[in-house]
């Protein structure tokens, strides 16, 4: 069965998803088009619990949640909104901007929310993309004064890695990452994660992608020379880490370290679905259902980007 339809417009969006019972339902059919399925023993009747956005299985028992909420006194309607409102703003939306939208007291709690949703935009069993493939890395993070050129890594900045398909004169799909650091094991473990083996990858000549002929790739270097012909060889690359540093220090005035992962997460999850923003909505509130609630300790607490 396919997924439930999605809103075409504000005023449907309003007329489906006003109380609390209409968006678990909602969730419920967006997570299992097909029908409930036990994650546990593939049982497929379950109790709809009154109390909690929770299926128990009646036959194992296993209780598995509906969203990826957890301790949230939000109602639900408003994460319906936030949702919403991620996927189909072309810009973005900031935490300030969502805190004024949907009228929440504190800064922390929008900031949680999207953080929460952030987390969610990731397809469990994602595949790969496919050739032909253009890769690159770039430094993203504040201005460091000093730096010189090259790949040398700056203190507070963050190597993130591209991958975008080339589609015609146009971009097809694209992966993002971040990387230790410009090592063949960093950027190339990068490519194997994120590009089906087979594909041709066309970079620039660091030695660092060098190791990618041996690992199953048609691997096509560029000479770069001067940093200005760096675009006209990798043009998709060089617009995704454009846009990419527009939306982060326009939308969101610039992003720590510690979350930018997730951050790119969004980035590739709107970028991937720029077509069908509205199908992006439903689509991000299938794959909610698919992660492990994320709480506020997992939210705060020190993450590694390596």
């Amino acid at each position: 069965m396919p997924r439930p339809p999605f809103p075409k417009s504000v005023s449907e969006f309003q007329a489906w998803f006003g109380t609390d019972k209409a968006c678990l339902r909602y969730l419920i059919d967006s997570r299992w088009p097909d029908g409930y399925l036990c994650p546990r023993c593939g049982h497929r009747k379950a109790y709809e619990l009154t109390t909690r956005a929770v299926l128990k299985c009646r036959k194992c028992g296993y209780q598995a949640s509906v969203t990826v909420l957890h301790g949230t006194r939000v109602p639900i309607p408003k994460w319906f909104w936030a949702a919403y409102l991620v996927a189909t703003h072309t810009p973005g939306i900031s935490a300030v901007q969502l805190q004024r939208q949907l009228g929440i007291t504190r800064y922390e709690t929008a900031w949680a929310m999207l953080q929460k949703l952030r987390r969610a935009m990731v397809r469990p069993e994602r595949d790969r993309i496919t050739g032909p493939v253009e890769v690159d890395d770039a430094y993203i993070g504040g201005l460091e004064e000093g730096r010189r050129g090259g790949r040398q890594r700056g203190g507070s900045k963050a190597i993130v890695v591209v991958a975008v398909e080339i589609r015609g004169r146009g971009s097809g799909r694209v992966r993002l990452g971040v990387v230790e650091d410009v090592s063949g094991d960093s950027l190339v473990g990068f490519v194997e994660g994120a590009v089906a083996p087979g594909s041709v990858v066309y970079t620039d000549a660091w030695m660092g992608y060098v190791p990618l002929k041996t690992k199953g790739y048609d691997h096509r270097s560029r000479t770069q020379g001067a940093a200005r012909n760096a675009a006209p060889l990798l043009p998709r690359a060089h617009r995704v880490f454009s846009n990419l540093k527009t939306w982060l220090s326009g939308t969101h005035h610039g992003v720590g370290r510690k979350h930018l992962p997730h951050y790119l997460n969004e980035f590739v999850f709107r970028f991937n679905r720029r077509r069908t923003p509205m199908a992006a909505f439903q689509m991000l509130l299938g794959l909610a259902g698919q992660h492990t609630p994320t709480t506020y300790k997992v939210l705060y607490s020190g993450e590694s980007i390596g």
